[in-house]
C-alpha cells in the first residue's frame, strides 16, 4: 500500500506550568528537506529528534513545531534589581520631584533592566514532551496513509482507463490497414502502370511492418500490470512507480508516432492525457 508525502499531525500535553503542542506538516519533496522550530532550551535534543523524524517520515518538505505555552506563574524573566534601581536614582538626579511611578515605567524599558535565566532541561518534563512528538508523528502517519489510500484508487481508474483506451486502439488496426492497403493502391492507379501483385503485398507487408504496434501494446500491457503490482508492494515506492510512469510514456508515444490514423491518434492524445494526471500525482507518493 503507498503513503502519501502530504500529512499534518498534531497533538498537545498541558502540564502543571506550560502547554506543549507539537505539529508537523510535510509536502512532496525529492529527498527528506527537515526544518524545526522549537525553544532555543531544547536545541540540544535536535539531532535525536532529526533522527527520529526521518526514520519515521523518510521523504518529504517537513516542517516540525514545538510550542510551549507558559499557563502557570512561571518564568525565565526576572526584574534587574540593581539596575533598575540605578537607573531610578539616576532620573531622580535629573528629575527630583517626578512621580516613582512613572520612573519605574520608564526605568524597566532600559536596557538591562529584565534578565533571563537560561532554563535547563528537565529530564522527566522531556520524557513526556517525547510522547507528545511520538503522537504527532503517529497522526501525521495516519494522516499520509488516508491520503495514499485516495490515491491508490485514483491510480487503479487512471490505468484502467489507459488500458481500455489502448484496446480501443487496437480494434483500429485491420481497418488501418485496409486504409495503408487502399491508399496505396490508389496512388498506383493514378500511376498506371501495371504492378506484380506478388511484389505489392511484399511491400505492403514491409509498410505496414514499420507501422505494427503489437510490440508496444505488449509493453505497455506489461508496465500497466507493473505498476498496478508496485502499488501494492509493502515498501515505499514513490520513486519506483515515477520510473515506470516514464517507460509507459515511451510506449505511448511510440504508438502515436506509429498509428498513422487519425481515430487512434485521438486515443493516444487521450492516453497521454491519463498519464499526465499519473504522473502528477505520483510526485506526492513516498
Amino acid at each position: 500500500m503507498i503513503h502519501s508525502m502530504t500529512g499534518f499531525g498534531k497533538a498537545s500535553l498541558q502540564l502543571p506550568t506550560k502547554k506543549i503542542t507539537v505539529e508537523i506538516k510535510s509536502l512532496n519533496s525529492k529527498g527528506l528537506d527537515l526544518n524545526t522550530r522549537m525553544p532555543s532550551v531544547f536545541r540540544e535534543m535536535e539531532l535525536g529528534l532529526r533522527n527520529q523524524i526521518s526514520q519515521r517520515l523518510e521523504r518529504g518538505k517537513v516542517d516540525f513545531s514545538l510550542y510551549v505555552e507558559v499557563t502557570g506563574e512561571e518564568t525565565t524573566s526576572k526584574i534587574n534589581v540593581p539596575i533598575v534601581k540605578g537607573y531610578i536614582n539616576q532620573m531622580k538626579a535629573v528629575i527630583p520631584n517626578a512621580d516613582e511611578t512613572e520612573l519605574m515605567k520608564m526605568a524597566v524599558r532600559m536596557p538591562d533592566a529584565l534578565k533571563t535565566e537560561r532554563d535547563e532541561i528537565d529530564e522527566n518534563e522531556w520524557k513526556q514532551i517525547q510522547t507528545v512528538i511520538d503522537e504527532a508523528l503517529e497522526s501525521i502517519a495516519n494522516f499520509r496513509k488516508d491520503e495514499g489510500a485516495s490515491l491508490e484508487k485514483e491510480f487503479q481508474l487512471r490505468i484502467a482507463n489507459i488500458n481500455n483506451l489502448m484496446n480501443e486502439a487496437v480494434s483500429y488496426d485491420a481497418e488501418r490497414v485496409e486504409t495503408v492497403k487502399t491508399r496505396l493502391r490508389t496512388a498506383l492507379d493514378e500511376l498506371k502502370v501495371n504492378v506484380d501483385e506478388n511484389r505489392f503485398e511484399q511491400e505492403l507487408i514491409f509498410y505496414l511492418e514499420k507501422y505494427d504496434i503489437t510490440e508496444e501494446k505488449v509493453r505497455l500491457g506489461n508496465h500497466l500490470n507493473y505498476f498496478l503490482e508496485t502499488l501494492n508492494g509493502t515498501e515505499a515506492n514513490g520513486r519506483k512507480l515515477g520510473f515506470i510512469t516514464q517507460e509507459m510514456g515511451r510506449e505511448i508515444n511510440t504508438m502515436g508516432s506509429k498509428s498513422n490514423h487519425t481515430e487512434m491518434q485521438k486515443l493516444v492524445v487521450m492516453m497521454k492525457d491519463e498519464l499526465e494526471k499519473i504522473k502528477e500525482q505520483v510526485l506526492n507518493v513516498l
